[in-house]
Order: structure tokens, then C-alpha cells, then sequence
């Protein structure tokens, strides 16, 4: 069993033991990729202020999330087909964000479905939806995330239009699955992979086939996703389905303060500075730049929480010093899950978690919750000041 110390050798691992079409949907962004790129590295322009002579006794980074308990202030993001990077992966991602003490949060676009997720662990996880252009998809989805038991309906915004990345383009993934040679090259080499999915009744996409209207397999659904996704998309839509879901709603997606400030009239309880993993509109701010002028606008309202290139807990850290009161965790858990299932998963938590504890306490904190800006060191502009 290799030595994981960091994220990065997860990620290591994941690239070598899951087909490349299945890393690449993982591992990229739109067009250029620069938002993807700088959502990671913009990170490492914020230092950290260290502090001594305090007494770091008696550490906590418990707290809450939309009033639920966590062992950090953090949640497992929706990732779609997370049951292609690993058979039966949204369930045992699902049981390690369970065990581990923080949310998992289950995509409209996963493999297993919300029922087989539900059946599979013990307490409430977080659903997200897509607004699609059948309005009976979309109320039947909300009535059975209710059925199930959700504690969350996460509504992802930036998701109206399908942003193009070239990789997924290049390796031809396409639903149904489409074999290259190329792609049947790689998959001859990763043999334990297919194994597994061999084993699994998981394989298709439960929460739309079967569900949605014409689709029956994955033929069909290849067609209704392309012509699916809603671009009538508006602020009249989410507070309707904020009546329809009745409970916590997190608003995923926003970047701006003027968005931030339409979510809030829309009832949001919570809102996630996200650009899609810089998965949709490439040149956009990163999530971390953006968060203090969202965190200004109606950061004393309601709770923010972000997502996009957090790969340790110092970025983890830093968000929160900045103002959110909780992150997003994706690809760095996707890793995880792809490297070694569910104990990769718990892995991935547990070197963030170590990472957050040991951190806050060199810059003299005891208390996650009681972060603020005054342990970072941020540079000028970095919040953008831009025309």
C-alpha cells in the first residue's frame, strides 16, 4: 500500500489505475483552461501570518453547516458520473463523508441513483439539482430527494449552457460509450477498474433513466441531455423551486455581488462561490478571488461557503479566513475515490483535516469558527479590483 502523505499522490494514483477518458472529465476545464488552472494556484498567493507563544490546547475544527454538524467545515460538491471514476462511487463516497462527520452531496448527473444512495447510508446527504426543460423531471426529482430524506436541495446556476472541453471532445466520451482504439488501448491496461465494473448493477444514470420522460437507456439518454439543460433559467424559476423544495437551499454557482444579492432575495439559506470547477466560462475569475467581494455584498446575511482548487487544508484555511463559512470539496476527493474507493475518500479527508488542524494552530488559532483575515497575508487588487 503506498504512503499518502498529500493530495497530490492520490492524484497520482487515480490517473494511473481509472481509464484516461474518466481522469480527463475529472481533471479539466473549458476552452483554455486558465480558471481551472487559477483556481489552484491563486491560493499560493496568499501567505499566511505565524504566530507563537500560544497555547494551541484543546484545538477544535468543528462546526456547522445550514444549522447540520460537521467535523470541518467542509462538504463533499456534486460531481457528476462519480460511478465511472470508481463502481458504485457516489455510495461510497457518500459512506465516507457518513463516517468521516461532513455532507456529501449527490448530482442530478450521478451513475447511482438517490434512492440506491439513500439505501446505502444511514444518515440525510445533500441532493443537487439541474434545471431541466421538463418541469416534470425537475418536481418529480425534488419530490423524491424529499422522499429520500435530504437534508439540502443544492441548485446549481451555471450550468444553462454546456461549457466546451476539449479533452472530453479528444478522448470521444459520449453517452453511450463510444470505444476508440485509443480507448480501448487504455482500458486493456486498467483491468482492476473494469473488473469492478463488471461486478456492479450500477451503470447507468439513475437518476434519469427510467425517470425522465423517453428515456429508457443510455441511447436515449444521450439525447435528452443534449437538448435538455434549461436556458430559461431565472430568478422567478429558483424561487419556485424554492417553494416546491420547502427546505435549506444553497444556490450554487455565484461569482458576482450583484448575483449574490438576487440569491438572497430568492430565499437562498446559503449560497457557493463556484465557477464550476472553471468547468464552464474559462477566463472567469477564480472562486477564491471572487469570494470577498460576494463575502461584502451579503456576506453578513447569509452563509457562504465556495468551491474550486482546494487540494489541502491550508486552502481550506484560507477560504475561511477570508469569510466562508464552509468549502466544497471535488476533484481532490474524486482522487481519492478513484485512486482507492471509499477508504481513498476518508483518506483524502484526513490529510485535509491534518493539514487544517496543524495550520491554524502555527498561526495561534484554537478555534476553526473564530478564523478571520487577520492570520493571511493578501495581496493588493487580489479580490479584484478590475474596470
Amino acid at each position: 500500500m503506498p504512503i499518502i502523505t498529500e493530495i497530490e499522490d492520490l492524484r497520482r494514483l487515480h490517473k494511473r489505475r481509472v481509464p484516461k477518458m474518466f481522469f480527463d472529465y475529472c481533471e479539466s476545464g473549458s476552452w483554455t483552461e486558465q480558471t481551472f488552472r487559477d483556481n489552484g494556484s491563486d491560493y499560493s498567493k496568499i501567505r499566511l501570518r505565524q504566530r507563537v507563544a500560544v497555547n494551541m490546547e484543546g484545538r477544535s475544527t468543528a462546526s456547522t453547516l445550514i444549522g447540520e454538524p460537521v467535523a470541518m467545515p467542509a462538504s463533499l460538491a456534486p460531481v457528476g458520473a462519480t460511478g465511472m471514476q470508481r463502481a458504485d462511487g457516489e455510495i461510497l463516497a457518500a459512506r465516507a463523508a457518513e463516517d468521516f462527520g461532513i455532507p456529501y452531496t449527490l448530482s442530478t448527473m450521478s451513475v447511482c441513483s438517490i434512492e440506491a444512495v439513500a439505501e446505502a447510508t444511514s444518515k440525510p446527504f445533500w441532493f443537487q439539482l439541474y434545471v431541466m426543460r421538463d418541469e416534470a423531471f425537475v418536481k418529480n426529482m425534488v419530490e423524491r430527494a424529499k422522499a429520500a430524506k435530504c437534508s439540502a436541495l443544492v441548485l446549481t446556476l451555471d450550468l444553462q449552457v454546456l461549457g466546451q472541453r476539449h479533452k472530453d471532445l479528444k478522448n470521444k466520451l459520449s453517452v453511450p460509450f463510444k470505444p476508440s482504439i485509443a480507448n480501448l488501448a487504455d482500458l486493456s491496461t486498467k483491468w482492476g477498474w473494469g473488473l469492478e465494473m463488471l461486478g456492479t448493477k450500477h451503470k447507468s444514470f439513475g437518476n434519469i433513466v427510467g425517470h425522465a420522460s423517453g428515456v429508457s437507456d443510455l441511447s436515449s439518454l444521450a439525447v435528452w441531455a443534449a437538448e435538455s439543460f434549461d436556458p430559461r433559467l431565472d430568478w422567478e424559476k429558483v424561487k419556485e423551486i424554492k417553494r416546491m423544495w420547502g427546505g435549506p437551499l444553497i444556490l450554487k454557482g455565484i461569482m458576482d455581488p450583484e448575483d449574490a444579492k438576487e440569491a438572497l432575495n430568492a430565499g437562498a439559506d446559503a449560497l457557493v462561490v463556484s465557477n464550476h470547477g472553471g468547468r464552464q466560462l474559462d477566463g472567469a475569475l477564480s472562486s477564491i478571488r471572487a469570494l470577498p467581494r460576494v463575502m461584502d455584498a451579503v456576506g453578513d446575511k447569509v452563509e457562504i461557503h465556495m468551491d474550486g482548487g482546494i487540494r489541502s487544508g491550508q486552502d481550506i484555511l484560507k477560504a475561511l479566513a477570508l469569510g466562508a463559512k464552509g468549502v466544497m470539496l471535488g476533484r481532490s476527493y474524486i482522487y481519492g475515490l478513484g485512486a482507492m474507493g471509499q477508504a481513498g475518500v476518508t483518506r483524502a479527508l484526513e490529510v485535509m483535516h491534518k493539514e487544517l488542524d496543524v495550520s491554524m494552530a502555527l498561526c495561534g488559532r484554537r478555534d476553526v469558527t473564530e478564523l478571520d483575515r487577520d492570520i493571511l497575508h493578501v495581496p493588493r487588487g487580489f479580490s479584484g479590483d478590475w474596470e
